[in-house]
């Protein structure tokens, strides 16, 4: 991954900077992640990284289409990986669980969507709110 990275941002005439790779380094290791947990785990290592460094960055990094990010509730968006994108969130809204399943478990929906509306779906932002099993359990 680290070379295909690298010769992305240098084709297209950007520096490797060691922000650069800590940034796309936390959002590999934290898999969903808001700018703000990136932030904490860049600073770890170098502390001098602010928050504007991040969000320049991601936002780059997204660019570039080496991140990707979706929205997982009402605040920041969450980053992860694009290569690691080919997915849907389920998210809980009571215990707060994030779900990645396959999109070929929505392709009803999808297939739905675009015959009845004409409307083509980016499935890789599809996040379905709801509740899990085992908080439906826990009520019953």
């Amino acid at each position: 991954m680290a070379e295909t990275w690298h010769e992305e941002l240098r084709a297209r005439g950007y520096r490797v900077t060691p922000q650069r790779q800590l940034v796309l380094e936390a959002v590999a290791e934290l898999e969903h992640a808001t700018p703000e947990e990136i932030c904490s785990r860049v600073q770890r290592t170098a502390r001098g990284v602010n928050i504007s460094t991040v969000y320049r960055t991601l936002e780059l990094l997204e660019e570039l289409g080496l991140v990707t990010h979706t929205h997982l509730g009402h605040g920041a968006p969450t980053y992860h990986l694009a290569s690691e994108a080919d997915h849907v969130h389920l998210v809980c809204r009571d215990c707060d669980k994030v779900t990645e399943v396959k999109p070929e478990i929505v392709e009803g929906l999808v297939a739905e969507l675009d015959s009845r509306l004409g409307f083509e779906t980016d499935v890789h932002h599809l996040t379905v709110f709801g509740r899990c099993s085992d908080c439906r359990a826990g009520s019953a």
